[in-house]
């Protein structure tokens, strides 16, 4: 039975962020900016490849050695595989996202179950690779990865038919399906069906006082204003890009932007060729560098990140072929815009931002402690709106409860 929206959300751990944005000691101006600061990458489905092609089995998954050639993960036998540990490596890579996501297709289902077992690989898969991994569940432990010399390894969930309390530090509020209570992206080809309705208001709320991240990736355009609108911290677009650049429905409208900033948010440009391009086939660094460069310009070096979505999709730009090219990006970015892409704003795109969001957020959890949590059931009329089958409906018992038991939905921001 979903009684409290603190059992629907993704309930976070408790968020500790830095005090300090940079790691201790004395940076060397000469190196690599992505060797001062840590890269965070807000988006790789790597632990999804290992669902489908190993079913979570780790015994012989061998992420220490180079993949591109590999049986099951290379590239010629799997065209969304990019990611091993020297890739990564190479790449400069200091904190992931690891994407617990499970199809829409079993929403109504074993959503749960199943994003059970996708957090559990990515804690047995970080578990199996101490000397390269270091689960991250803050802002401080960031960095403690990155000056450990590991890659921080963060938990998050895809998509809000997808629901429970392990350690995952954002959930994306759909996926390219609508949940009950909010519309995904595609609904922006019709018509909205629900917006976000005064359900998915609460849910939103209730991440904010868990300290939770509210990713706005694969939302629908009403949805994202609305979430902008009503969070009290700043919101995260895990991985998407410029809709202006590229007028794909997973893009972030000029408009969006603008709230992004006014929230001081972040917005992580995914690579996708189909995402950047009316020419997926051609796609290059330079059109990724142009999502990046728009939105700079357009709200600020402040409110851009990265978000690859490597191993999600199977078509990357030339130049950005696999985890290893993080690099080459920040370096054609820096030779094309010295003036913009200045040494503290290439820190800012790496990482920084991301970071500044995660302390805000816990900021923003702190001064809700008092908050009691909300604890509506989901409303009758949110699960009929999409919910033909009456597959929600079984499992919440609200045929055999009485209207004033259920009380009146209002939310107030």
């Amino acid at each position: 039975m979903l009684s409290k929206v603190k059992i629907l959300t993704i309930v976070a751990v408790t968020v500790a962020l830095l005090v300090t944005l940079l790691p201790s000691g004395d940076a060397d101006e000469d190196s690599h900016v992505l060797d001062r600061v840590p890269l965070v990458d807000g988006h790789n489905d790597l632990p999804y490849n290992l669902y489908n092609r190993l079913q979570n089995k780790l015994t012989d998954f061998h992420f220490d050695e180079d993949l591109t050639n590999d049986p099951i993960f290379g590239q010629e036998v799997c065209s969304s595989c990019f990611t091993d540990l020297p890739r990564l490596r190479k790449g400069k890579v200091g904190a992931q996202f690891w994407v617990a996501y499970v199809s829409c297709q079993i929403q109504y289902k074993d959503a749960l179950a199943k994003t059970i077992e996708q957090i559990d690989v990515i804690r047995r898969l970080v578990k199996k690779y101490p000397s390269d991994l270091q689960l991250v569940t803050t802002a401080d432990g960031i960095m403690d990865a990155f000056n450990n010399g590991k890659i921080g390894s963060l938990i998050a969930v895809e998509g809000g038919h997808s629901m429970d309390s392990r350690l995952v530090r954002y959930m994306t509020l759909t996926h390219s399906c609508n949940t009950p209570w909010a519309d995904n992206s595609y609904v922006d080809d019709t018509a909205p069906i629900l917006n976000l309705t005064a359900y998915g208001e609460m849910v939103v709320l209730e991440m904010n006082r868990l300290g939770m991240l509210v990713d706005l990736s694969h939302v629908s355009h009403g949805v994202m204003n609305r979430a902008i609108e009503v969070s009290r911290a700043p919101v995260i677009f895990s991985h998407s890009s410029a809709y202006s650049v590229f007028n794909h429905n997973r893009n972030v409208p000029d408009d969006t932007l603008d709230r992004v900033k006014e929230n001081k948010g972040v917005v992580m440009v995914n690579f996708y060729n189909g995402f950047i391009t009316a020419n997926p086939n051609t796609a290059t660094i330079a059109d990724v560098a142009a999502h990046i460069n728009h939105i700079a310009k357009r709200i600020g070096p402040d409110y851009v990140g990265i978000g690859g979505d490597y191993d999600g999709v199977n078509r990357m730009p030339v130049g950005l072929e696999d985890v290893s090219k993080y690099p080459d990006l920040f370096d054609y970015l820096q030779n094309e815009d010295p003036e913009l892409w200045t040494d503290e704003n290439l820190q800012k795109l790496a990482g920084l931002n991301l970071i500044r969001v995660f302390k805000q957020a816990e900021e923003v959890r702190d001064s809700l402690v008092d908050e009691e949590p909300y604890q509506y059931w989901i409303p009758e009329e949110d699960l009929n709106a999409v919910d033909d089958d009456n597959l929600w409906k079984c499992r919440t018992l609200l045929d055999n409860t009485s209207p004033s038991m259920i009380g009146e939905l209002v939310v107030d921001k």
